[in-house]
């Protein structure tokens, strides 16, 4: 029992795990803040109004020291999200777990340690984002950390194949079990082919993967779907990789339920959303998840309170202590309903799965833009049945009629707000750090760091060298990216089939875009931005696709760009309108300075609008600031969304509004 936990600084998400410990969750599951997730420290600047956001800045050792002080790693399960940087933060967490075990033999307490490392890139390139290096040097580190573990670090589990983004960025549930399983096959293959895992040790590798996965509101599918995936997964690695220990084709799977799929409207309507997903993944033995970990009700508006998160970890206490749920044999054993529905997601899993291979394999299918056009198509869709009401979603597009709530009545204490003092203390901490550090040790291990990623050395035992010299997260990174190179994704929208549009509101924009660029002198230019690390760019792919069918000329280059990028983009496209997606909480930092950039640059006529999870008093400052439009997951209705698009730009040119429908 776990919830997803981190923010503001090593030393406040310490106090926060060992009240959640105390309150009686049985492990941790440690969220580090975006710099932290690509390799940067928190004074680069591309850190800028993300430190502490989403999770905990881990810059260095003496981090982790503080992160972990008075929790025992030897007797703690710990779960990590980090994907790109994953080695170097095993490597700080083994080498606190050295610390705390004095003079106890490295190997003996190494051989003790129980957790995860997410470690899975393939999903950061579709739909999270926190990549860093392209495709074959990322699977390098995977293939070497897992291989490092399954001989060093036996109990930890050395990847978590991830499929829960891959539902948030659109995957439907074929997509999202196909795109996993061809991933953990990339991850095999490459682990067999290294050769670095004698051949008769190479169950143990297939034995520590787990998988990490979503859980939708749709019960029955999601159901179905796990037990599909364990169908599969058994087949895979029985018949591709000739393991024959059953025990080690097991499914091993943890689960966060549906963090995106919670509405800022009616937010007290989440507690069903989460209680019905859990439910999804716990009442069938057979596909049951190991580890669960529930999101808080308020998700949507900003960061849980501990409180929030306790509420959500009682939920999973009921559940395991309370009813008799978890005490019988599998209670769907034997329904042709639920036959039917696992028989016909695995067939089309199997189907997707060979179309990919016959690709070139996951690495392949990610480098043409092929996994990312369909997720971005996907998510379209998906879109288009919630605007259409095919998809209903209480209190979004049906029965929004409410009463006042009173867990949001002062919204500003609903949520945790996180200290703008935090960065300016972060940065402080990781500039006295370095200075009073043995560089020469530091540049020492830092060129065998290179020296060794230029060779087929595993990187682990270099890595370690540096977490123990006191090497930074983002000096870590940088060496590699100097032998790697850096990646920037394929963004999946030209790609992406935007569908027919149906009713009048849409038609009545498409014809307000196409009279406004007549009377501007040409067709109309959007420019969406993804300001700072956010890498979760479902809502500014989307955007862009149905503002491209919209008739604008749509300029997107994908995420993590400075506001000095955007701003030059916008004056070097001669774009009307720039458009911002923030969904870190970083939307005070960031959106100033895109804002006073395109006032210097004499972009005074066009309008700035922005989009992600705002408070209302924020969103009030940002229009107090100049912004034309913000706008938040309750503005679900894009046709809506683009028409206050078109009225921000004819308002900044002096132009009538026009006729439209509008929105409300």
């Amino acid at each position: 029992m776990r919830t997803y936990a981190g923010h503001s600084s090593p030393a406040e998400s310490n106090a926060l795990y060992r009240r959640n410990l105390a309150k009686g969750q049985t492990g941790l599951s440690v969220a580090f803040d975006l710099p932290t997730q690509t390799g940067y420290d928190p004074d680069a600047e591309l850190a800028r109004g993300e430190v502490g956001k989403v999770g905990v800045p881990v810059a260095h050792l003496g981090d982790m020291r503080a992160l972990f002080d008075g929790i025992p790693l030897a007797e703690m399960n710990t779960s990590m999200t980090i994907n790109a940087p994953a080695m170097w933060l095993l490597a700080l967490y083994l080498v606190v777990a050295e610390e705390q075990a004095g003079e106890q033999d490295p190997a003996e307490v190494w051989a003790k340690l129980t957790g995860t490392t997410q470690n899975d890139i393939v999903k950061e390139y579709l739909s999270r984002g926190t990549f860093i290096y392209p495709p074959a040097p990322s699977l390098r580190l995977i293939t070497d950390l897992i291989a490092f573990t399954v001989r060093d670090v036996p109990k930890w589990n050395p990847i978590n194949i991830c499929s829960y983004h891959l539902q948030e960025a659109g995957a439907t549930p074929v997509q999202e079990i196909a795109f996993a399983l061809a991933t953990a096959i990339a991850v095999l293959d490459s682990v067999r082919d290294s050769g670095q895992v004698p051949a008769e040790k190479f169950g143990q590798v297939v034995g520590r993967i787990s998988f990490f996965v979503n859980a939708g509101v749709r019960f029955v599918e999601e159901m179905c779907k796990m037990r599909a995936l364990a169908r599969l997964w058994d087949e895979i690695t029985e018949q591709r990789y000739g393991v024959t220990d059953a025990k080690q084709r097991r499914l091993r799977y943890g689960v966060q339920v549906n963090s995106l799929g919670l509405t800022e409207a009616q937010p007290e309507n989440n507690v069903y959303r989460i209680l019905i997903e859990m439910l999804a993944v716990t009442l069938s033995k057979d596909a049951r998840a190991r580890a669960v970990q529930l999101p808080a009700w308020n998700e949507a508006l900003g960061l849980p309170r501990p409180w929030d998160q306790q509420w959500s970890l009682r939920m999973q206490q009921i559940l395991a202590f309370e009813t008799d749920l978890l005490e019988y044999d599998d209670i769907f054993a034997g329904s042709s309903v639920i036959e039917a529905k696992v028989a016909e997601i695995a067939e089309g899993a199997r189907a997707e799965i060979d179309k990919v291979l016959e690709l070139g394999g996951v690495i392949a299918a990610v480098e043409s833009g092929y996994l990312k056009s369909a997720l971005v198509s996907s998510l379209a869709a998906r879109r288009r049945r919630l605007e259409t009401g095919d998809d209903v979603v209480v209190g979004v597009n049906r029965f929004t009629e409410t009463e006042p709530s009173p867990l949001t009545a002062d919204i500003d204490s609903s949520i945790l707000t996180v200290d703008p003092d935090v960065e300016r203390s972060a940065v402080e901490a990781v500039q006295r750090w370095r200075a009073e550090r043995d560089q020469a040790e530091v540049e020492l291990s830092l060129a065998e760091l290179r020296d060794a990623a230029k060779t087929e050395q595993n990187l682990m035992a270099v890595t370690l060298r540096c977490a123990r010299a006191g090497v930074t997260t983002g000096e870590w990174s940088d060496a590699l990216r100097e032998v790697f190179g850096e990646y920037r994704a394929p963004t999946g929208v030209s790609g992406a089939a935007g569908g027919p549009e149906a009713g009048e509101a849409f038609a009545a924009v498409r014809a307000r875009v196409a009279a406004t660029g007549e009377e501007l002198g040409g067709r109309l230019k959007f420019l969406v931005g993804k300001p700072g690390l956010d890498g979760h760019s479902n809502g500014a792919e989307q955007i862009a696709v149905r503002a491209r069918d919209a008739g604008f000329e749509v300029i997107y280059s994908g995420i993590r760009l400075t506001p000095a990028q955007i701003v030059a983009a916008a004056v070097e496209e001669d774009v009307h309108v720039v458009g911002l997606s923030v969904l870190s909480g970083s939307h005070l930092s960031v959106v100033p300075d895109v804002l006073d950039g395109l006032r210097e640059a004499g972009l005074t006529d066009v309008p700035l609008v922005v989009g992600g999870i705002v408070p209302d008093g924020d969103a009030a400052r940002l229009r107090s600031l100049g912004v034309a439009r913000v706008f938040t997951p309750k503005d679900f209705e894009m046709s809506r969304v683009l028409d206050q698009v078109v009225d921000a730009i004819r308002e900044a040119h002096e132009l009538p509004r026009g006729d439209s429908e509008g929105a409300s």
